[in-house]
């Protein structure tokens, strides 16, 4: 089945291609989304004008990443998790909760444009990489710190009085 992408698609391609896929792909996936639509030869017409608005769509987009990237940079993200001795988290910290700490200090990222292989696992200091658009990336420092335990003595059991017969 050949589609022209409407959207960007990971690994597929970018807006306004025509691309050949998998029959269920295309019909499953693709259209229900509004990603893609056929191939026809009345669809490859507009495509012609799909492209001219998409190129001024992706300068615009591209102008805005630009200065999201300038803001971005000297962001740093902090989060305390329980670690063990050697600094291995309990938990981890992943994308979802990069996203959410950005939209804390106003910044409006999808967690998806984050770019984590793996949730961060240990503390320490990381740089995450944020794709705001296929041309521009941003880098955001992230912190991960050990949670601070007061050492506390083990509750000692209350004594009882016992009375004297």
């Amino acid at each position: 089945m050949e589609v022209i992408l409407k959207e960007d698609v990971a690994n597929l391609g970018n807006r306004g291609e025509v691309v050949k896929v998998a029959d269920g792909y295309g019909r499953n996936f693709l259209l229900p989304r509004k990603l893609a639509m056929q191939a026809t030869e009345a669809n490859k017409a507009v495509i012609e004008q799909m492209k001219a608005a998409a190129a001024r769509r992706s300068a615009t987009e591209k102008a805005q990443a630009q200065e999201l990237v300038a803001k971005l940079e000297p962001v740093m993200l902090s989060f305390t998790r329980k670690s063990g001795e050697s600094g291995h988290l309990f938990g981890s910290v992943t994308a979802a909760d990069i996203a959410s700490g950005l939209e804390a200090q106003g910044f409006d990222v999808d967690r998806r444009k984050i770019q984590l292989s793996e949730p961060l696992k240990s503390v320490g200091d990381y740089h995450v990489a944020v794709r705001l658009h296929r041309e521009v990336t941003a880098h955001v420092k992230v912190r991960v710190e050990a949670e601070s335990t007061a050492e506390t003595s083990p509750a000692e059991p209350p004594t009882e009085e016992v009375a004297a017969r």
